[in-house]
Formats: structure tokens, C-alpha cells, sequence
């Protein structure tokens, strides 16, 4: 009975030996399949953002990797199927051929672990990188949308106000193509991709929002450009028939030199007046059918054109004006310039004996001009307007030496 005792207990003790075994493969082969499946988990993370070389290097890797881990799999599974431990009759060679082949599954078990956790080490930069990229993804989506809808309820406000922004609409009406891609997301076309039209739709979105809530405003720029504008025309158009008197007064006192290139000023300042009236028009036509930039684009030519009106009428009451000094006191233009000439020698020669010749030069050259200008007064029919001409020319010279005296001198020369 003792011997029958002893040979029952050592059966029972490989019979526990071989569930420990079986345990322990049962054990490796989830912590595998685990880490397969955190590992499967992280190519695809990878797979979606990533189209480099080196991410198609990493699936290749994980596709050779699986299949080893398919087969160790596979071996495990085979010899817990070969071996049935709970039978009564589980004989002493049996249990100990199970113990073996079990702990030998096992082993491969974790050797594949400790080959895909290896494996798994040298995706990190990869995966890193690929998170990042798709922690960007929500929220770029989330601001295209956000921006969609600002810029949907700025149109319904300006809708309201009266103004039908019918540009804007089509433009909003275009990112719709772009949000069905967007809604269909990272998946299909990518994260990169998604991000990158997630981030084009709220810049387009917002300029269309930032542009409807200036229209009111615009709008009523425009208008008072219009009243501005308008207003301005009918004074310059008015300023336009006083430039024939003072022609007519050029012409009696002054020679044909003081006053023959302003001869055509009459004529062009009332043609500038016209067109500016008809763009006038235009500009109104075009507001009125809420054509902004069509509207601005007139009025920004109403605007050039009266400045050119404002600067051939004022030539004509200038150059009147500037001729009537000069007739009564000639005198007065050239001390004017005599001055400017002074000063400039006075410069030139601080801290030296001597000028420069290059500095003396131009400046003798001037005071030379100068007395010209002046003699050439004496005929019977004096061009004033060639002698204010060549003084302020003198003038110049003067300045320019100047400028060239301080550049020399800041630089140390």
C-alpha cells in the first residue's frame, strides 16, 4: 500500500508539474499576443501619417515579425492540443513529455516577446513622431469648422443688414467639396493631407468672415466717399473755369515762355472733370449693386483724376502768383538764393584753409548761374519764369553740396 501510495503521489506531482507548464505558456502566449496587438496598434498609427521609406522599412519589419510570431503561436496552440492533462490515465512518460514540449513552447513564447519588444524599442521615434502629428489632427478640424460656421452666421448678418455679399457666398459655397474630404477624414486621405486642408479651409473661411463683417462698414465708407468725392468735383469743376482769366492775364504781362505750357489746361482740367463725373456715376451704379471692389476701383480713379486737376489749376494760380513777385522784385529771389549758396560756402570751408575742389567747384560754378539769370532780365521781354527756373536749379546744386560736405564728413573723409 505504501509503495501504491508513493508511485500515486509522484503521477500527481508531474500531473501538477505539466499544468504549470501549461499555465505558464498559457501566460507568455497573452503577454505576446498583448504586446502584438500594442505593437500592431502602433504601425497603424504610423502607417496612417507616415509615407516615408522609412516608415514602409518599419511595416516590411512588422509583416516579417508577425509571421515568426504566427508560427511560435500556431507551435503553442499544437502542443496544448496534444496534450490532454485533466485524463485519469495520464502516464508518468506522457506528463513528462508535456512538461517539456510546454515549457519549451513557452520559451519560444518569450523569446518572440523579447524579440517584438525589441523590435518594437526602434519604432519609438517613428511613433513619436506620427502621435504628434495626430494630436494636431482633431483640433485643426475642429478650428476649420469652427472658422465655417463664423463665417456662415457673419454672412446671415450681413444678409440681414441688407447687403447680399453674394461674392462671399460663392466663395464659402467652394470649401464645401473640401469639408467632404475633411468629414472623411485622416483614413482616406491621410493625416498630413487632413491636417494641412483642415488648416486651408479656416484661413479661407476666416478671410471670407473678416471681409463680410467690414462690408457694413465699407459700405459706408463708400458712401461717404461718394458725397466726398462728388462735392469735390463740383468745387474743382468751378476752380477749372477761373484757370482762362488767369491765362488770359499770363498771356497779357508775361512772354510766351512764362505761360505757353500751360496753354492746354483749361481744356484738360474740364475733360478730367467730365470723366470724373462719369466715374462718379459709374462708382454709384456699382455700389448701388453692391460691387465693392468696383465701387472702390472708381472711386480711386475719380480721386486720381481730381488730384491731377488740383495740380494743373493750382500750376496756372501758382505760376501768376510766383511771376507778379518776381516782375516787382527780382532782387528779393536772388538774395533768396545768394544765401542758400553762402551757407554752403561757410560749410565747405569750416576747419579748413582751402576748399575742396570738388566742393568749391559746383559752387563757384552756381554763383556764376546765378549772375547770369540775372543779366538775362535786362531785355525788353524777360523770361521770369526761366529765371525762377534756373535760381531754383542753383538752389539745388547749393543743397546737393551740402549733403555731399556732411556725407563726407560722417564718414570721416
Amino acid at each position: 500500500m505504501t509503495t501504491a501510495r508513493s508511485w500515486w503521489r509522484r503521477g500527481d506531482n508531474l500531473r501538477a508539474e505539466a499544468l504549470a507548464a501549461k499555465d505558464a505558456a498559457a501566460q507568455a502566449f497573452y503577454e505576446l499576443d498583448t504586446a502584438q496587438r500594442e505593437l500592431e496598434i502602433s504601425i497603424e498609427t504610423i502607417s496612417a501619417v507616415e509615407q516615408s521609406p522609412e516608415a514602409s522599412r518599419a511595416l516590411s519589419g512588422f509583416r516579417a515579425l508577425g509571421e515568426k510570431i504566427d508560427q511560435v503561436s500556431a507551435a503553442y496552440i499544437a502542443t496544448v492540443d496534444a496534450h490532454d492533462l485533466d485524463r485519469d490515465e495520464l502516464d508518468h512518460a506522457s506528463a513528462s513529455r508535456a512538461v517539456s514540449e510546454l515549457t519549451r513552447a513557452k520559451d519560444d513564447l518569450v523569446n518572440a516577446r523579447t524579440e517584438l519588444e525589441r523590435y518594437q524599442s526602434t519604432m519609438t521615434p517613428l511613433l513619436n513622431r506620427a502621435e504628434t502629428q495626430l494630436a494636431r489632427l482633431a483640433p485643426a478640424r475642429e478650428r476649420a469648422k469652427q472658422s465655417l460656421l463664423a463665417a456662415s452666421n457673419a454672412l446671415d448678418a450681413v444678409r440681414a443688414a441688407g447687403i447680399t455679399a453674394d461674392e462671399l457666398a460663392s466663395r464659402l459655397a467652394a470649401l464645401a467639396p473640401e469639408l467632404t474630404k475633411l468629414n472623411e477624414g485622416a483614413a482616406k486621405h491621410g493625416v498630413k493631407e487632413t491636417v494641412q486642408r483642415a488648416d486651408d479651409i479656416r484661413r479661407k473661411a476666416e478671410a471670407v468672415r473678416a471681409e463680410a463683417e467690414r462690408l457694413p462698414e465699407q459700405a459706408r465708407e463708400i458712401d461717404k466717399r461718394l458725397v466726398s468725392l462728388r462735392t469735390r468735383v463740383q468745387a474743382l469743376g468751378t476752380r477749372a473755369e477761373g484757370v482762362a482769366p488767369v491765362l488770359s492775364e499770363l498771356r497779357r504781362r508775361f512772354s510766351l515762355a512764362c505761360w505757353q505750357d500751360l496753354q492746354q489746361v483749361p481744356e484738360q482740367a474740364a475733360q478730367a472733370v467730365r470723366q470724373a463725373e462719369t466715374a462718379l456715376a459709374e462708382a454709384r451704379r456699382a455700389r448701388d449693386g453692391q460691387q465693392w471692389a468696383q465701387a472702390t476701383a472708381k472711386l480711386a480713379s475719380v480721386r486720381a483724376l481730381m488730384d491731377d486737376v488740383d495740380g494743373a489749376v493750382g500750376a496756372a494760380g501758382d505760376r501768376l502768383r510766383r511771376l507778379n513777385e518776381v516782375s516787382k522784385d527780382p532782387k528779393a529771389e536772388v538774395e533768396k538764393t545768394r544765401f542758400v549758396i553762402r551757407d554752403a560756402q561757410r560749410l565747405a570751408m569750416q576747419g579748413r584753409t582751402t576748399p575742396e575742389p570738388r566742393h568749391a567747384r559746383p559752387l563757384d560754378e552756381a554763383v556764376a548761374r546765378l549772375d547770369r539769370a540775372l543779366a538775362a532780365l535786362e531785355g525788353r521781354h524777360p523770361d521770369y519764369w526761366a529765371f525762377l527756373t534756373e535760381t531754383a536749379a542753383v538752389r539745388e546744386t547749393a543743397n546737393r553740396v551740402v549733403s555731399n560736405i556732411r556725407e563726407d564728413r560722417a564718414a570721416g573723409r
